[in-house]
């Protein structure tokens, strides 16, 4: 496909997630915590810290992959990295395809390092660029462009079977992905872009070595309703809007993939509309919650914007943490926490 056609397909992206930006749930409305009204703590003292690939994060907040070779992406990059250093969370970039395959690096530079030295940085390409022998070479130069702490693999099978011109072949994906395991200096993030992860996927992600899984449930953004939107005819439409709904809600694939790998890191991301959607992804199992287009339009205006929406969120969690009588992240991952309308 032409640089000019991906560009046009990631900029048609961007305008149909802008107009679209209310996140749906992504399951967490199904759970209530237990108030604690006595919960002997003091608010400022609640420690929301945790780790990264070897970096501190103040809050356990992956501000995730957002978008790749469209000219606005210059600008929405470095909002994103100037508020992630500012508040100490991490950054997942858009996928750097086009980046790569052209001569316009849509700012996914070294730059970006330079504004955010502190925080944990992750690349990303698409599981379909990993593939055969230039693979390898691709996902070296997404690393090395940025000086990424880690790999994100991106699993968008449902999008690329309703995607014009979309990547069909899927043969061979986990053999490619162990490759990068074994070859890569970093760590490799495997993440959904929607539809989620279930439990025999994650475990063979797993078997294969990966460091970490962005389970990415239904709830967010519906990548099978974006392309309906930009279907250029009814049939590729209807294709496409019958798909809007599909895939795993972002809490049955948590409690699914931490059930079956108790010890493998996890992302949660899809639907998580505020701090108390990620204090019950948290609870449920997730080291790190991902939040995307519900930021999107903050990171067009300024890093400021980003800043207050981020910081808007870890003070609904350091409240949720609060009123748990959760001290700190390992606390509140054992708060009683209940289907809503189930006795405590």
């Amino acid at each position: 496909m032409k640089d000019t056609d991906l560009t046009k397909r990631k900029n048609d992206h961007l305008d149909i997630v802008l107009r679209n930006t209310a996140p749906a749930p992504g399951g967490f409305a199904r759970w209530q915590f237990t108030h604690c009204a006595l919960p002997e703590l003091h608010l400022d003292d609640i420690d929301l810290r945790t780790r990264l690939f070897n970096r501190t994060m103040q809050a356990p907040f992956l501000i995730s992959s957002m978008t790749g070779g469209a000219a606005r992406a210059l600008t929405i990059n470095h909002h994103l990295a100037e508020a992630a250093q500012t508040l100490g969370l991490a950054l997942g970039v858009g996928s750097q395809r086009v980046a790569l395959e052209s001569d316009n690096n849509f700012g996914l530079t070294r730059e970006l390092r330079r504004i955010a030295p502190d925080i944990p940085l992750l690349a990303n390409l698409g599981a379909a660029q990993i593939l055969g022998e230039s693979g390898r070479k691709l996902a070296l130069s997404a690393v090395n462009m940025i000086e990424a702490d880690a790999l994100i693999v991106h699993l968008n099978p449902l999008q690329e079977a309703l995607q014009h011109g979309g990547d069909r072949d899927w043969r061979g994906v986990l053999q490619a992905i162990a490759q990068l395991v074994e070859q890569l200096d970093v760590p490799v993030v495997i993440k959904e872009v929607g539809a989620g992860i279930s439990a025999p996927v994650a475990q063979r992600l797993a078997e294969v070595g990966v460091s970490m899984i962005d389970v990415a449930g239904a709830g967010g953004t519906s990548w099978a309703a974006v392309e309906g939107e930009r279907a250029s005819t009814v049939q590729q439409r209807a294709v496409a809007m019958a798909f809007a709904s599909w895939g795993i809600p972002t809490d049955e694939a948590l409690r699914a993939v931490r059930a079956a790998l108790p010890g493998m890191p996890l992302i949660a991301s899809g639907g998580i509309r505020d701090g108390i959607d990620a204090a019950k992804a948290l609870r449920l199992g997730a080291d790190i919650v991902g939040q995307a287009a519900a930021v999107l339009s903050s990171a067009l205006h300024s890093a400021e914007a980003v800043t207050i929406h981020f910081q808007t969120l870890i003070e609904q969690l350091r409240v949720a943490c609060f009123c748990t009588g959760s001290a700190n992240l390992r606390q509140l991952r054992l708060a009683p926490l209940q289907r809503a309308g189930e006795a405590a």
